[in-house]
């Protein structure tokens, strides 16, 4: 038995040498892929916040290029307007009228006809302060300050 186990014994130290050193490869290589994938999450996280980063940096100036475009567009865009008087005769009675024309411009393009308005005057009016009132397409309209004197109104 002791022959046996003398013969044994080496083997059964060599097999639980193996299983130990086994054992103990398996649990760093679990610790080194642990550390890896660590590093691979904070890699990805800061990839994500990067590129989030990188959509609002891209939408802002989008809006912003979109914003300027727009100014420079109604920058060109300008109203031309003439006024005259016109008398109408019946019979005994004369009536005057203020006869305002505008249309808008695009550069040297018109983007509309002339659009007539006509309004009675009577004695003592005056014929230019009537006319720069009763605009239709006023530049301050287009520019988008003609909205708030109407919410103002609204409130």
């Amino acid at each position: 038995m002791s022959l046996l186990l003398l013969i044994a014994w080496p083997g059964f130290c060599a097999i639980a040498g193996g299983l130990l050193v086994y054992f103990v490869m398996q649990s760093r290589t679990d610790v080194i892929l642990a550390q890896q994938r660590e590093e691979l999450g904070s890699a990805r996280a800061a990839l994500a916040v990067q590129k989030e980063s990188m959509e609002d940096s891209l939408r802002n100036a989008g809006e912003s290029a979109r914003s300027l475009a727009m100014d420079e567009f109604l920058a060109d865009i300008r109203v031309e307007e003439r006024h005259y008087t016109r008398q109408h005769k019946v019979l005994f009675l004369t009536k005057k009228s203020l006869i305002r024309q505008e249309r808008i411009f695009f550069r040297n393009i018109p983007l509309t006809g002339w659009v007539e308005q006509e309004m009675q005057l009577e004695e003592g009016v005056d014929p230019e302060l009537l006319a720069r009132t009763t605009s239709i397409f006023s530049g301050e309209f287009l520019s988008g300050a003609g909205e708030q004197p109407a919410r103002k109104l609204i409130r």
